[in-house]
Parts: C-alpha cells; sequence; structure tokens
C-alpha cells in the first residue's frame, strides 16, 4: 500500500534487509518523502544470487510450493531445534560456521524461521534489480559483514561507491543477521545516530 493511501506524508528512513536492497528498500522515492535510507546485509546491483542458487529458488520457493517448504522447515526445527537452526545458517556464514548464538538469539531466530512465509517474495528478490543508484539523493547508511554467506560484503562495497550520500558500517558478524553479533548494540547505536542527523547535514561525496 502506498504511504498516500495511509495518510503518510513523510518517512523518517525506509530499511531495506538482504534481498530488499537500495531498489525495494525505498530506492528512487523522493526526499520529500523518504529522508533516509538505512540498508542491512542488502542485495545490491551485483549478480545475485549465484545461477545454481536461483535455479534452486525458484523451484522450492515458487507460488503454490513454498508453502510446503517453509512446512517442511518447521517440521525440522520442531524435531531438531537449535542444530537444525546450525544447519540452516550454515551457508549464510562464509566462515568454518556461524558462531555460537546466545540463548535469547537463538530462540528469537527460532521464532522468526518458524513463523516465515515467502509468498512470491524471495522469487521477485532474485529478479536483476533495476539501476536506482541516480535516483537515490537521500543519505544512506548501508551495514555489512565480511562474512556474509548470503549476500556478498561486494554487494555493500558497490552499494557505497554508487550511492552519493553512502557511509558504510561494518559489523562483525560472522554471518548474515548481523543484529546476532555482540556488536549489534554499537552498530544499532550508529543507526540510531543516522536516524538522529538531520539529511541536510550529511555531505554528498
Amino acid at each position: 500500500m502506498r504511504c498516500a493511501g495511509l495518510g503518510i506524508g513523510r518517512v523518517a528512513a525506509a530499511v531495506g534487509i538482504s534481498g530488499g536492497g537500495a531498489d525495494r528498500g525505498g530506492g528512487g522515492r523522493p526526499p520529500e518523502l523518504m529522508q533516509r535510507l538505512v540498508l542491512i546485509s542488502a542485495v545490491g546491483l551485483l549478480p545475485w544470487p549465484d545461477r545454481r542458487t536461483r535455479a534452486g529458488g525458484r523451484i522450492v520457493f515458487a507460488p503454490g510450493v513454498e508453502a510446503a517448504t517453509w512446512a517442511g522447515i518447521r517440521m525440522l526445527l520442531r524435531a531438531r531445534g537449535r542444530r537444525a537452526l546450525g544447519s540452516l545458517l550454515a551457508p549464510l556464514s562464509t566462515g568454518r560456521g556461524p558462531a555460537a548464538l546466545t540463548g535469547d538469539d537463538a530462540e528469537m531466530l527460532l521464532r522468526l524461521f518458524a513463523a516465515m512465509r515467502s509468498g512470491r517474495g524471495f522469487v521477485r528478490d532474485m529478479r536483476p534489480a533495476p539501476d536506482l543508484y541516480a535516483a537515490v539523493t537521500q543519505p544512506a547508511l548501508v551495514v555489512a559483514s565480511r562474512t556474509d554467506g548470503g549476500v556478498p560484503f561486494a554487494h555493500a562495497e558497490a552499494l557505497v561507491a554508487g550511492l552519493p550520500r553512502a557511509e558504510l558500517v561494518e559489523s562483525r558478524a560472522a554471518g548474515h543477521f548481523v543484529w546476532c553479533a555482540p556488536d549489534w548494540p554499537a552498530v544499532a547505536g550508529r543507526i540510531a545516530a543516522f536516524g538522529r542527523t538531520p539529511p541536510d547535514q550529511v555531505k554528498a561525496r
């Protein structure tokens, strides 16, 4: 639903996470509507995902199939708990394996995966993104980890290089979910400070 239909005339920040990159996270919206853009572990304009993942994803997350896929994931999580969660997270890290999660983070991710559905979203996210970089004149904050196996760090570097008013915040997360890292409170603080900074005080490069 469009902001106008909700009676919203201005948005302090739009947030794009993972497949919801600059194009889907608010890129191209006029600055009088969207003041800032925050991109977390987000896809840029580089090819994504790889051909094998794209082919498989179009099958298992296709409309009419994705419900059964998520039902299978929920069944696996109920049966094997954190061990199954570790298997799901392993491909999302380029390290030897994801770092050990705290009890709270593990429970949060178990609840997240248990509630997830993708509809047509995942299939749409895998389509080539339109180049909206030139249309993004708002300040942007890009948060990413070098060990992200879901969206390579090169996407963050490309976003910062392509967006005229972008700043990179590097997370020390062991994988894709940067909010499950020990340094997340500091990263969240940077995001909050970015949200408090008047847009006109962020200089273009």
